[in-house]
């Protein structure tokens, strides 16, 4: 009988926190600024800077461990973690080992066997690293420090996950709440969000862990089911065949589908941590936590509820709405202009859910206002539009977020509501086609959904297809 296996996963998470300046200094965080002109002594490391931290910083963190059922560490502290490498600028990266802000925590995943916990071994507040650029035309290697001490806390799991599914389920959740505490947009593919994926495997009934590896360059959940699936086979043929897996970190190449050695993997003790003097120690008041608690935003499962009480959703279109906060957010804006909760929901659900996909795009990438949303619901409530052109002027807001109303004009795109008018268009569309007159003659209701369309064809869409419905009947 062949050895069953058992997939063993932990995850580090690092997120990118939403402050305006980084977590030692005012240098901004913005994206995109040339290089290294978001840099001052602190953040690059100059000989006799001294770091104060952001109390934002703190704040979001505690914030999240909250969230994340954890205890909040009274008395914190930050230590120096040595390494050398171009792109940490003092040869240390000051994060928390020793007392990190929050610790034994937990959050709830739902699974195909039902809910279940998985535990948080801490949360620790770091600072970023720079980035390095290789110039491969000039043989070189630049370094740009612009994201040098932007802020981040690592979420370390405790090693509770046991498939690629449940670790999707795990980071959607931590995504989910910390978005909805405004702490980061936690995008995966701009780095704001990163995993970095522990794993062994051992034999099913096995107590002891195996040997762990760990894999990083995981910039998508595609991404990070990937290299699980490929990690897990890979250890498994090794030990199918006789042969150690080595503890070492992994590069995952998700175009190769394959994962390669980087380095060995370090332990604590390699990176030779020690309290960090420059630093005072962190002290959280009981009245600060409760502040803190008290900002606490609506979060999923009290927003769920509302919104069917207060919008008699369908659960589905509340499943949806609600699955991020940019998504809640437009659509209680929308709502609060227009009050149409349905109205505005099937918009956003299909109409928009669709664009998304077809752009490849995250709900937060949503550049379309709410008022726009709500102008586009009255003009074809108003019947000024209709409901495809409507589509139309959709894509075009959705690109650029075009003010609706504004184009329909300038564009032409008003509905005709000139009956006159409209009866000599029929009239000739009917002249035109006496096989389909002869058809719905003849009990073949099709023929008019036929005429409905070569009418609309002539109008150019501009029509009230209801309205040329009924004057169809009436003629034919």
């Amino acid at each position: 009988m062949a050895k069953q296996y058992e997939t063993v996963i932990g995850l580090e998470v690092h997120v990118e926190l939403a402050t305006k300046t980084k977590i030692f200094c005012g240098c901004s965080t913005a994206f995109g600024g040339a290089p290294n002109t978001h840099v001052c002594p602190v953040c690059s490391g100059m000989p006799g800077s001294l770091p104060v931290l952001n109390k934002q910083v703190l704040k979001y963190a505690v914030a999240v461990g909250m969230a994340m059922n954890c205890d909040i560490t009274r008395y914190a502290k930050f230590d120096r973690k040595n390494y050398f490498y171009p792109d940490n600028p003092q040869n240390y990266q000051i994060s928390q080992l020793y007392l990190p802000i929050c610790r034994n925590g937990y959050v709830e995943i739902e699974t195909e066997a039902g809910s279940k916990k998985v535990g948080i071994h801490e949360i620790h507040m770091e600072e970023d690293a720079g980035k390095l650029i290789h110039d491969e035309r000039e043989d070189c290697t630049l370094v740009d420090y612009n994201r040098s001490g932007v802020p981040l806390i690592e979420i370390v799991s405790e090693p509770d996950m046991r498939s690629a599914e449940e670790v999707i389920a795990y980071l959607e959740k931590l995504r989910m709440l910390i978005q909805y505490l405004g702490a980061s947009d936690c995008k995966l593919q701009e780095g704001s969000m990163r995993a970095d994926v522990n794993l062994s495997v051992r034999e099913v009934g096995q107590k002891e862990f195996g040997t762990r590896t760990e894999m990083k360059n995981l910039n998508s959940f595609k991404a990070i089911a990937h290299a699980i699936e490929g990690e897990q086979a890979r250890q498994i043929d090794l030990i199918e065949a006789g042969k150690a897996v080595v503890q070492e970190t992994r590069r995952w190449d998700d175009t190769k589908g394959e994962s390669y050695a980087m380095r060995s993997k370090e332990d604590a003790q390699d990176y030779r941590y020690f309290p960090d003097p420059d630093l005072t120690p962190i002290v959280v008041s009981d009245e600060w936590l409760a502040q803190i608690k008290a900002e606490e935003p609506e979060f999923r499962p009290e927003k769920m509820q509302r919104y069917k009480e207060e919008f008699d959703l369908p659960d589905y279109d509340i499943e949806i709405l609600t699955g991020t906060k940019k998504m809640a957010d437009l659509f209680e804006k929308t709502t609060a202009i227009c009050n149409q909760p349905k109205k505005v929901s099937n918009w956003l659900m299909v109409q928009t859910m669709q664009l998304l996909k077809e752009n490849s795009m995250d709900p937060e990438d949503i550049r379309f206002s709410p008022e726009h949303l709500a102008s586009l619901i009255k003009l074809v409530d108003d019947k000024a539009i209709n409901s495809s052109v409507a589509k139309t002027v959709f894509e075009k807001m959705f690109a650029g977020d075009i003010d609706p109303e504004k184009y329909v004009e300038e564009n032409g795109l008003k509905t005709v509501n000139d009956e006159g008018a409209l009866r000599k268009t029929i009239g000739d569309v009917i002249a035109a086609n006496p096989q389909s007159v002869e058809d719905y003659h003849n009990g073949k209701e099709k023929a008019i959904g036929f005429l409905v369309g070569q009418t609309m064809k002539a109008m150019h869409g501009k029509a009230d297809p209801g309205m040329v419905n009924k004057i169809l009947k009436e003629l034919l």
